[in-house]
């Protein structure tokens, strides 16, 4: 307060207040118009980088590993490897999982697919492979029984009457004082699509036990070679339509239930090109399919034409195989039970003592499995014991009942 200045409003001179200062306020509007230029920027900044940047990675993590080549060495021609033949699978190849999921049962089966050629047979096995000319693929293929198709060589009865399913048979004598023995056949499905499976089915399991082929592996003609060159019986398996397909597919050129039989038949064709030397096709899936007689009717008739033996793995209760077949007058076996249905050690051990009970009573009898590790472990463990316990092991041609010539 200044000296001597009025305290009230009466006394005090006019036009002499002093003006206050008002407070500095930022306006509002000056700050949206601020943060929408600097937004704006940023989306422009953004969308240059975006345009004009080259990211290869796309933003994902990325690895960078040192490889320290050597030096080339020098070899002398003796010591220089062959050469490597054209186009030949690698042996060190990436290794991948698939889950095969059974159309009519929903069994889940993990299958570890290692995509790589078929190794080397052992020394005795190689022996016999020699003996029997099955070490290369083209090796005792009867020229009698091969036709020709638009996909390829498939099977067909010979002019003399010659049929694949007998060429390619492998039969086991039983001894003469025990001719009367129970006998039972074991079917192994999907091989050729893990090789570690498959070679480990070579390795454990004995000839009798018939081997059957998914058409999808690499290199499926040395594996089916091999296998026949340690005198299995082999089956070719035939993708077909599942309830669920498509979001269950058991691969290119399924069969389904709503196509014409011509294109069934010209896709079957495809399957029989696949690989050669089998005795008799078996269904990949297939539930819906073989319970439609209308679209299984005109294929199985076909593969009775062509000489080959129908294999039901029992999976489908619904499959109208058994009737097809006999009304068309088609070689036909049929398992009695799918030994890996529950795919744990006791219960594939319970399917099995079930089977020697079924053999035991009716003569004969006919088990289904697919190629896990513990259902080859298993197996292989009972057929040691089976001998000694009366029951005389054989391939699925010698379980299946016989076409009447000239059908």
């Amino acid at each position: 307060m200044l000296p001597d200045e009025p305290t009230d409003d009466l006394h005090k001179p006019l036009g002499q207040t002093r003006k206050k200062k008002k407070p500095f306020v930022l306006p509002i509007r000056w700050v949206a118009r601020t943060l929408a230029t600097a937004l704006s920027l940023s989306v422009a900044v953004l969308g240059g980088w975006i345009l004009f940047v080259d990211d290869p990675y796309g933003g994902e993590p990325a690895v960078v590993i040192s490889a320290a080549t050597a030096a080339p060495q020098t070899k002398t021609a003796a010591e220089s490897p062959a050469p490597a033949k054209p186009n030949a699978p690698s042996v060190e190849a990436e290794k991948k999982t698939v889950t095969i999921i059974d159309g009519s049962t929903g069994k889940r089966q993990e299958v570890n697919v290692n995509q790589q050629s078929a190794p080397p047979l052992s020394e005795p096995a190689q022996k016999k492979s020699e003996l029997n000319g099955d070490g290369n693929p083209d090796a005792l293929i009867d020229p009698r029984v091969v036709d020709t198709s638009r996909h390829g060589p498939i099977p067909k009865i010979g002019g003399d009457g010659a049929r694949p399913a007998n060429i390619y048979a492998r039969p086991v004598k039983p001894q003469a004082s025990r001719a009367d023995q129970p006998r039972i056949a074991i079917v192994i499905e999907g091989l050729g699509i893990s090789a570690n499976g498959t070679a480990e089915a070579l390795a454990k399991l004995p000839a009798p036990v018939t081997f059957a082929f998914v058409p999808y592996g690499i290199d499926i003609d040395r594996w089916v070679a091999r296998a026949r060159g340690e005198n299995h019986e082999v089956l070719l398996q035939v993708g077909m339509e599942p309830f669920d397909y498509p979001d269950n597919d058991p691969g290119p050129q399924t069969l389904l239930a709503s196509l014409p039989a011509e294109q069934n038949i010209d896709r079957l064709h495809w399957f029989l090109a696949r690989f050669a030397g089998y005795v008799g096709v078996t269904s990949l899936m297939g539930a819906r399919f073989a319970a439609t007689d209308s679209a299984l009717s005109p294929v199985i008739r076909e593969i009775g034409k062509r000489g080959l033996i129908w294999f039901d793995d029992g999976t489908s209760p619904r499959s109208a195989a058994a009737q097809v077949s006999g009304a068309a007058n088609v070689a036909f076996a049929k398992a009695d039970t799918v030994i890996d249905a529950v795919p744990t050690a006791a219960a594939i051990d319970d399917a099995l003592s079930r089977l020697e009970a079924i053999a035991k009573s009716r003569g004969i009898a006919v088990g289904a499995a697919s190629a896990l590790p513990i259902t080859i472990t298993r197996i292989a463990e009972w057929t040691k014991a089976a001998d000694a316990r009366g029951i005389l092991l054989v391939p699925i041609s010698m379980a299946a009942n016989r076409a009447k010539t000239g059908s």
